[in-house]
């Protein structure tokens, strides 16, 4: 059986479905592995299983999370690239220099200043060796 997907959704609608903390365990747990049994669910949640259910039912109309079924257990994988359009939707509420490493974009809050400090501090030191520096590509 193939996996079910729900339309993309707005960034308010998944920040809705993450607003909950019972939810935002679920996500956490997801992301911890690549497919998560719902017996797992189960397992460390305090909650029944049709409250398990509601909860699962509003991350995948949010576009969180996909389900597959096999007989009669369920299977949930997090959609990673739905959070990632959530968090590039943030970058553009607040566009700064976005540090680049390693060919990826650096999403950490603050890093970037961080490090930045940092190598003009070490640019300052005359007896820093150029080998030790980090390069940072900042990107708009």
């Amino acid at each position: 059986m193939t996996p079910t997907t729900e339309p993309l959704s707005t960034s308010a609608d998944v920040f809705k479905a993450l607003g909950d903390p019972i939810r935002w365990n679920i996500v956490q747990q997801m992301a911890e592995v690549a497919e998560l049994p719902c017996s797992t669910l189960e397992e460390t949640l305090p909650i029944s299983k049709p409250t398990i259910s509601y909860h699962t039912k509003i991350l995948v109309q949010a576009g969180l999370i996909s389900v597959r079924k096999q007989g009669r257990s369920l299977f949930y994988t997090l959609r990673r690239d739905v959070l990632q359009q959530l968090v590039d939707d943030i970058w553009m509420l607040a566009p700064e220099p976005r540090p680049v490493r390693e060919g990826r974009v650096d999403h950490q809050a603050g890093a970037g200043r961080r490090r930045r400090a940092g190598a003009a501090r070490a640019q300052a030191s005359a007896t820093a060796d150029t080998a030790d520096r980090e390069a940072v590509l900042l990107t708009w």
